[in-house]
């Protein structure tokens, strides 16, 4: 799996019944006390067979609606930022950066509905409750890259604990998140991308 596919599958959240539902409507209800959220994490992948194959480090900021920003720093150092319309990654040592429409990453991975408020989304997706948080899976006939995102919260309306994303091929990637702040006020600045001079532009969002 290349590294912006990898990205988009954690950042960018089914069979329907009542109780599911219930689920569905909890998770929104307890991220929708989550206006804004700002922490490092670590991050590590391992294979279908259980083995590490990457670790990792950063920094991520979320704030409602649709804005995202993701900074690896190890082992590359790439950034994913959305300003809620289009979202911009860049990969610094591939001096490229790729433009798509956020709506559309959700369609790629759940992982952009922590920010989204939109029930046409939510719709495409099967909620469950476990013990310390939500697992979240594609409904049948849901094209996605992602098997399954299960969401830990440090304590109601505190923030995430940890993000765990496993993908189509069996790799699990796990977030760990570290000096969280909470509905702590963001620029909007921090979330817009000024493409630097003389890097390759791969524009995705033409024609979507």
């Amino acid at each position: 799996m290349n590294k912006i596919k990898c990205l988009v599958l954690v950042v960018s959240c089914l069979v329907s019944t009542h109780c599911l539902a219930d689920d569905s409507q909890a998770l929104q209800q307890q991220l929708a006390t989550i206006k804004s959220f700002q922490a490092q994490f670590s991050q590590q992948v391992t294979d279908a067979e259980g083995e590490v194959i990457m670790q990792g480090a950063g920094n991520i900021a979320l704030q409602q609606p649709m804005m995202i920003r993701w900074q690896q720093a190890t082992p590359d150092d790439t950034l994913f930022v959305s300003n809620g319309d289009k979202t911009y990654y860049f990969d610094s040592f591939a001096e490229q950066v790729t433009i798509m429409h956020t709506h559309s990453l959700i369609d790629s991975t759940p992982f952009v509905l922590l920010t989204s408020k939109d029930p046409a989304q939510w719709q495409k997706y099967h909620v469950v409750a476990t013990e310390q948080g939500y697992s979240v899976t594609p409904n049948k006939g849901v094209e996605s890259q992602v098997e399954q995102l299960d969401i830990v919260f440090t304590e109601p309306q505190a923030g995430f604990a940890s993000l765990q994303v496993k993908d189509t091929s069996g790799q699990l990637s796990t977030f760990t998140f570290s000096d969280a702040q909470v509905n702590k006020a963001l620029t909007a600045t921090m979330f817009e991308f000024s493409i630097p001079e003389g890097v390759a532009i791969d524009d995705q969002s033409q024609g979507e």
